[in-house]
């Protein structure tokens, strides 16, 4: 039998050949012959209309079905209709349509357009110009990819199922029909029912203690594009950390997560006095188990993190500063398309290593400075027979937007931003960013509109200056220019200088590493020799217990060197890592070092066949493009 979309009532057996005959019609046809594949500009990855209807608040009624992972739902949109509008088109991706209704009656004048592999379909929805309100009944299958479900076994408490969404880039699309661009901003009322004892939290205003009833209110009073909903359904606890930031876990890592995120205040105050006011209220972050696939998602208000951060000694949590920096720069600011990526990520990296400046010190934020520079130019030599996606604009149509998140965006962004701070003074680059962020929030950017707001208001007109400092070639052109800033670290000076003794024979357990936080460690697992004798890998493992380290950075960086040089002894702890954890971040360098230390890829395969059930799609659809 069918199951109704939002109170799971069976649909009458009368029903049922009627529901499946208009399903299948509804499947090809529009009223003119075929779905319109026009797309406006800038809504390369959409099949939204937004000059024709678009929407402008979504009221979300939906159950949470862990027995059957199905998430039932209406989506409710208020839109805003032109004078000629005869339509309202939504993107959807694997989603059971099952009724539309318009302005409260049910209407058959809906048609699903072709499938696309990366956009799925166009949903177009029979409208009039005087339409206020469309209302979408459905439900979402085994193909949501946004969607994790995860059984208790696969959390940290092993006692209850979680759930959680990934929407970043255009995945909302699967779980709730929407137009899913980053250029369409709306507000949001939700009502989710969940199981009992479990807690749902969302991109919103939350509750801190589980409701007996199962029923969840949430409401995001400021505009949000659709990458940004998020949900997450398990078993919960809140700590407060400041008047108005705290964090949600699972019982068994809540208290681990306050301690770690304890300064979580103070940089949120300070990310206040460097570019403003923040805008959402409550800054809170939700600790996820460890399939997450990225290391953050700034869903507004609830940063969802993976629990690969709680190193026991805060020296991870430059991801809370990033995500929080993303509260100016993507929440508030918003690129306008996926193409301008940089937008977000690079004013993001710029954001948080002053966060982290302002409560750590300057020495500390230079070591994120080299650490990311390294990350660039390792992307740079892997881009170098696509030196396109080199750009800052890049060119994704036809493609899928997760092709856009690499270092190019994040870092070479970030080092156009030092240019610029370098070449006009920190205080004038403030004062500009501060005016930048003010005048757009709520907005979104192209980047050719972030370039005329350079050239006006940070030069004052003055084309010369813009020329000189190679605007044009650091956006659209490969590579990094000649003028970047060279960064630099004399705490990293030291390290090199304590590995290189130990490389002329001092003893490892001899080195003076006492006050070494991760960024050390990092930077000298990165500068050691590529080749490395057996004795010396099992000399350094004695001295550091590299191997059985749980901080999940060191681990990685130490698992690439292990499998380059042959080192048997953490064969099973790189396996036991891959399994555990999945971080894109870290699955992809230990794959792809599994896949050039053995060419028929077959250790690569058996571990990821264990290991694939605990992926989420981001990661599965990388790791299966990189084991092809």
């Amino acid at each position: 039998m069918i199951i109704s979309a939002v109170n799971r009532f069976p649909i009458p057996a009368v029903l049922l050949t009627m529901t499946l005959f208009l399903t299948a019609c509804n499947e090809h046809k529009s009223p003119t012959s075929e779905v319109s594949s026009e797309k406006e500009q800038n809504l390369i990855h959409s099949y939204a209309v937004p000059s024709e209807a678009k929407v402008k608040h979504l009221n979300w009624n939906a159950k949470v079905d862990f027995e059957q992972k199905i998430i039932g739902g209406v989506a409710e949109y208020l839109i805003e209709t032109a004078s000629d509008a005869n339509r309202l088109t939504l993107d959807v991706k694997n989603l059971t349509i099952e009724h539309v209704f318009v302005d409260g009656e049910e209407t058959k004048e809906w048609w699903l357009g072709p499938k696309d592999k990366f956009l799925g379909q166009a949903l177009e929805i029979g409208i009039s110009p005087e339409t206020k309100n469309v209302a979408v009944h459905y439900e979402t299958t085994e193909g949501a990819e946004a969607l994790q479900w995860l059984k208790p076994e696969q959390t940290a408490d092993n006692t209850d199922p979680f759930l959680f969404t990934q929407s970043q880039a255009i995945l909302a699309r699967t779980w709730i029909p929407c137009q899913d661009s980053p250029g369409i901003r709306y507000t949001y009322n939700a009502q989710v029912n969940v199981p009992k004892g479990l807690m749902a939290l969302m991109s919103a205003s939350n509750s801190i203690e589980i409701d007996s009833s199962g029923v969840y209110e949430f409401k995001m009073e400021q505009p949000i594009p659709s990458y940004l909903m998020a949900l997450a359904v398990g078993n919960l606890e809140f700590r407060s950390i400041g008047e108005n930031t705290g964090v949600y876990a699972e019982p068994s890592v809540v208290e681990a997560a306050a301690y770690e995120f304890e300064d979580m205040q103070k940089m949120l105050e300070s990310a206040e006095r460097l570019y403003g006011e923040y805008k959402w209220g409550r800054y809170d972050v939700l600790v996820l188990p460890p399939s997450f696939p990225f290391g953050g998602m700034e869903n507004p208000r609830l940063t969802f993190a993976t629990p690969t951060i709680l190193a026991g000694d805060k020296s991870l949590t430059a991801l809370v500063a990033h995500e929080l920096a993303h509260s100016w720069s993507g929440n508030l600011v918003t690129n306008s398309t996926w193409d301008d990526f940089w937008l977000n990520e690079g004013f993001t990296v710029y954001f948080e290593r002053r966060i982290m400046e302002s409560v750590y010190g300057k020495s500390y934020a230079d070591m994120l400075k080299v650490l990311g520079q390294q990350d660039l130019e390792h992307t740079l030599e892997k881009l170098s027979d696509a030196p396109e996606d080199t750009h800052l604009k890049l060119s994704l149509e036809g493609r899928d937007p997760d092709d856009g998140m690499t270092d190019i965006a994040y870092e070479k962004g970030n080092a156009f931003l030092l240019m610029l701070e370098e070449n006009m003074g920190r205080d004038v680059f403030d004062a500009y960013l501060n005016q930048y962020f003010s005048e757009n929030a709520f907005k979104t950017m192209t980047t050719e509109q972030f370039l005329e707001n350079l050239k006006m208001d940070l030069f004052d007109g003055d084309e010369e200056q813009y020329i000189a400092l190679k605007i044009d070639e650091w956006v659209y052109g490969e590579g990094i220019p000649d003028n970047a800033v060279v960064v630099s670290s004399p705490l990293f000076g030291e390290v090199e200088k304590e590995m290189n003794n130990w490389l002329e024979g001092k003893e490892a357990e001899r080195m003076k590493t006492e006050d070494w936080t991760t960024h050390h460690w990092l930077h000298f697992l990165r500068s050691l020799p590529d080749s490395l004798g057996q004795q010396q890998m099992h000399e350094l493992d004695a001295a550091f217990s590299f191997t059985t380290t749980g901080n999940s950075e060191i681990a990685c960086e130490w698992f690439l060197r292990a499998i380059e040089n042959d080192y048997a002894p953490a064969d099973d702890e790189v396996e036991a890592f891959l399994i555990k954890v999945g971080r894109r971040k870290f699955l992809m360098p230990i794959y792809q070092a599994l896949i050039e230390a053995d060419d028929s890829k077959q250790r690569a395969r058996n571990i990821y066949q264990k290991a694939k059930a605990n992926y989420h799609s981001v990661s599965t659809n990388s790791i299966d493009a990189l084991l092809k």
